[in-house]
């Protein structure tokens, strides 16, 4: 009897463009369904002039009224235009195109990143890339298509190179060797908070200092061995078109010729490396120098009108914090520039503005992507389901009788949970802190040691949500680079390449928090993780 062939159906993979629109219109549905449903939550507040807690009532936004959707038309190219990512990326590609159109970044990787141990390099990429937070989100958009080129230089995947950026910050957020922009945005609630149990209570800029640079250095080493046994063997190697296949019979004809043409290559090589170093050093003593208050001409980049030094380098109106993308891409094309000059890979400037500009012609789909994504972001915000769920969330650990190792994991958890709808780590701690704070103090836990567990459940699922505006730029360049364009990395492949990572840094975190509490070392200077 003859057997009956099995009909395959072929399966189709929807674009990340596609699946963002149609979440788009699924929150406008939804937002819908839940304002018919009433659905609303009160958080608290503190009030700074009286110390006392002020409720605060917070209702899903229906976007298919009339007001919904004439925010959603008329407000579409302002969405874009603000969305954060989109400024920060085309700023550090400029500077990375023009160095890799004069090849200086190739000729570093071949000269010296290649000659490094594959762990060692990948150590150096997740803790560069933890350290990036210290200045908000600005990693993402410089390390992602960095790291991607070199590795792609370099003979490795450069997919691995781009999960490898994008975890370490994502799920390093936070920590570093010194305090920064998390210590601004979240100081102020947390001393609020602390408040209403002790008037007095005062939370130091470097309450947690400790803390973060040993789980930094941790978190990096436990990275590393993840990308290098688990996500690396997952991901495979990288198959680059043979283009020149047909060569090697060429290379016999002129053997001499061909030694003499690398020797001077190679000195050219070497003098632009040195062109590039010295403005590299020039640049970098221009900076220090902008970063020095009190000095004739100095602080340029420093908000003065600030007194804490930390508040001049990171606060709201710092110029460090802002322009730090722009000098990172003026870095690049200074010493791109030099060390085209030195090496005489580029004769003008319209060499310089030609090959800069032939790399981007890769990257087109990113910024389509980037519209898109910033519509989505714009109307969940606008819907307050997020800032509700969180609420609810508030509210429910509130009303746990919970103390010690169960407060501090439940906590984790569910600001953990709540980092997928709300991912700003200031909205998210002024709706928690009132609730977190006070909770802990009254369990003998320092609320230093309530701030710690902010930041780590804030880093556990950072880079888990298609909610963080910087998530368009990592799955955007994975599929810029990925060779089946039939099969793109969808939202859902995505967060499952990320997955083991994002599973075994989740339960390290947990363990450093409840170890560091149950030992009693110091997370900062004279702070203690109880009180």
């Amino acid at each position: 009897m003859q057997e009956r062939g099995k009909l395959r159906l072929k399966k189709f993979y929807f674009h990340p463009v596609t699946m963002f629109i149609a979440l788009t219109f699924l929150t406008v549905f939804a937002s819908w369904i839940l304002s018919l449903l009433q659905m609303q939550a009160t958080y608290n507040t503190v009030n700074t002039n009286t110390n006392e807690l002020e409720p605060v009532l917070v209702t899903v936004e229906n976007l298919l009224s009339f007001d919904g959707i004439k925010f959603i038309i008329s407000d579409a190219a302002k969405n874009f235009l603000s969305f954060a990512p989109l400024g920060t990326l085309i700023l550090s590609l400029i500077g990375l195109t023009v160095a890799e159109g004069t090849g200086f970044i190739q000729t570093i990787t071949k000269r010296h990143i290649s000659k490094m141990p594959k762990f060692l390099f990948t150590f150096l990429v997740i803790f560069i890339s933890t350290m990036s937070s210290l200045i908000n989100e600005v990693g993402y958009a410089i390390l992602i298509p960095m790291v991607a080129l070199i590795y792609f230089i370099n003979n490795r995947n450069p997919l691995l190179g781009i999960v490898t950026a994008f975890c370490g910050v994502s799920f390093g957020y936070g920590v570093s060797v010194f305090v920064g922009s998390m210590e601004i945005s979240l100081i102020n609630y947390t001393t609020n908070a602390a408040r209403l149990i002790d008037d007095k209570a005062h939370i130091a800029l470097t309450s947690n200092l400790i803390f973060i640079i040993a789980a930094s250095i941790i978190l990096s080493i436990v990275g590393t061995i993840v990308i290098e046994k688990i996500i690396a063997p997952r991901i495979g190697k990288y198959k680059k078109d043979e283009e020149y296949s047909e060569t090697e019979k060429y290379h016999s004809f002129d053997l001499e010729e061909e030694e003499q043409r690398q020797i001077e290559q190679d000195k050219y090589e070497k003098r632009g490396l040195r062109y590039a170093l010295v403005v590299a050093i020039l640049v970098a003593i221009a900076f220090i120098y902008a970063l020095i208050p009190g000095l004739p001409f100095s602080g340029l980049l420093l908000d003065l009108k600030e007194s804490a030094y930390v508040n001049q380098l990171f606060g709201a109106n710092a110029y460090f914090q802002d322009g730090f993308t722009y000098i990172v891409s003026l870095f690049f094309i200074l010493c791109g520039i030099a060390y085209g000059v030195g090496s005489k890979s580029i004769k003008n400037d319209k060499n310089i503005v030609e090959n800069a500009g032939k790399n981007f012609n890769n990257i087109g789909s990113i910024f389509i992507l980037m519209f898109v994504v910033s519509q989505f972001i714009a109307v969940f915000r606008k819907s307050n389901i997020g800032v509700v769920i969180t609420a609810w969330l508030a509210t429910a650990l509130e009303n746990m009788q919970f103390s010690g190792i169960p407060l501090i994991i439940v906590s984790l958890l569910l600001i953990a949970f709540s980092n997928i709808f709300l991912t700003s780590p200031a909205n998210k701690w002024l709706i928690f802190s009132p609730a977190v704070v006070p909770m802990f103090m009254q369990s003998n836990i320092s609320p230093q040691f309530a701030q710690i567990v902010m930041r780590v459940a804030d880093s556990m699922t950072k880079g888990y949500t298609p909610l963080l505006a910087s998530f368009v730029i990592f799955i955007g360049y994975l599929n810029v680079y990925n060779l089946n364009k039939q099969k793109p990395y969808t939202i859902r492949g995505t967060l499952g390449l990320i997955t083991p990572y994002f599973l075994i840094i989740s339960l390290t975190w947990i363990l450093i928090v409840v170890i560091w509490y149950i030992i009693g070392l110091p997370i900062g200077p004279g702070v203690v993780p109880t009180i």
